[in-house]
């Protein structure tokens, strides 16, 4: 006789229990309904989103176990899904190019880059500046550095700065490190000695 007394209790305790816990949920239920709150959205477009970001970027990347490029940039994004992936340094970047003996052969500044690491390829925009080994400079708005071909090459305006004059064009062509090149359309070569601040600066947009 106690023990079913006992078993009733158990069980009247048990469905009273059960009730509540119903009411409890039922009101949690309505009151996030009214309230419409948003808890977060999946990220729907990650071919647009970062990978990785990582700021004051110094770094050293190799090619067949040489090292061929020194890299210096305040911010370096990996868009890995991107089409095609890429690396985006946004924030301005110091590239100098190597030889097979780690000695600079070229050095190239720019405002924004890019890396196509697919077709192993740089993209280089906006005040692009670059130096050779023998004290020549040039300046345009956009310049690829091909890694398979071992190519510098550019469809924009230029302007290469020698020792002793100013040639312009559109269109140029050279190996890595800058010293045999040429311009495929030559729109004028001035005397250094002559040269004005619009003809040190030639390049258009």
């Amino acid at each position: 006789m106690l023990e079913s007394a006992g078993v009733n209790t158990v069980r009247t305790y048990l469905n009273r229990t059960a009730a509540f816990l119903a009411v409890v949920l039922s009101c949690m239920c309505l009151s996030c309904g009214g309230q419409g709150k948003k808890f977060g959205e999946a990220v729907t477009n990650r071919d647009s989103t970062a990978l990785m970001t990582t700021f004051g970027v110094d770094m050293l990347i190799s090619e067949n176990g040489v090292v061929r490029y020194h890299v210096t940039a305040d911010e370096w994004k990996v868009f890995d899904l991107m089409d095609p992936p890429r690396w985006c340094l946004n924030k301005g970047v110091y590239l100098e190019i190597y030889d097979s003996l780690m000695m600079v052969e070229s050095t190239l500044r720019a405002d924004t880059a890019y890396y196509f690491n697919r077709k192993e390829l740089w993209q280089l925009r906006g005040n692009v500046h670059a130096n050779n080994t023998d004290g020549e400079e040039f300046d345009t708005q956009e310049l690829f550095v091909n890694n398979t071909s071992h190519r510098i090459f550019s469809d924009s305006a230029i302007a290469v700065r020698q020792s002793d004059r100013i040639l312009t064009g559109v269109g140029f062509e050279s190996n890595t490190n800058m010293t045999e090149y040429f311009i495929r359309q030559t729109k004028g070569i001035f005397p250094v000695s002559d040269a004005t601040d619009e003809t040190d600066a030639p390049v258009e947009q």
